[in-house]
């Protein structure tokens, strides 16, 4: 049965490390970057609210619903956000990518695109996952084009499935890659980030 366990997955230009509270710091920086808890269709924690978020998501991890990431820019040698596999499915070999939010400096960079694509070969090579989901609110545009963008497939929108940080009801737009679209999604993925 497919188990995840934490680790440390090394790019070109991030390190997806083992969340910590030592991150805290770095990552209270990276929230004030853009005022990103503003952001009322997202979740993205208040400078004063981090410390709880990171004891939340790694009390999910003792639990065995995710696995947290602390992504670290290896050129500033800090944390510049976190991402999880979450909702994990073992029985079935289904992993989410979600909880994602990068500083407004590094986000829509390569960043991204290589932390993505560490997560899914990861996901797909390792885990021998089945299928490898996202979720986002129908009002987040630049992430669902960014999850789109990925070669992602929209599987259906949940209405009323959850609440924004505002209260507001949510519409969650439900995306996947699934195994055999994995080798297609890798090539596209590794002609974006380049050589190396």
């Amino acid at each position: 049965m497919m188990r995840l366990e934490p680790l440390t997955l090394t790019g070109n230009v991030a390190i997806l490390a083992p969340l910590t509270p030592e991150h805290a710091n770095d990552l209270r920086n990276a929230a004030c970057d853009g005022e990103l808890w503003k952001l009322w269709y997202t979740s993205v924690p208040t400078p004063a609210q981090m410390d709880a978020e990171i004891a939340r998501r790694l009390a999910l991890q003792r639990d065995g619903t995710m696995l947290p990431f602390a992504v670290i820019e290896k050129a500033a040698g800090e944390a510049v956000g976190m991402t999880t596999y979450m909702n994990i499915d073992a029985p079935n070999q289904r992993v989410e990518i979600g909880s994602t939010w990068y500083r407004k400096r590094v986000q829509r960079t390569v960043l991204n695109t290589e932390c993505k694509f560490m997560l899914l070969q990861h996901a797909f090579e390792t885990l021998d996952c089945i299928a490898v989901e996202f979720r986002t609110s129908s009002f987040n545009f630049a992430s669902r084009r960014a999850i789109e963008r990925l070669g992602a497939h929209l599987d259906g929108v949940l209405r009323n499935h959850t609440r924004h940080s505002d209260g507001t009801l949510r519409d969650t737009y439900v995306y996947s890659i699934i195994a055999p679209e994995w080798p297609a999604v890798k090539a596209n993925l590794a002609f974006h980030l380049g050589p190396g």
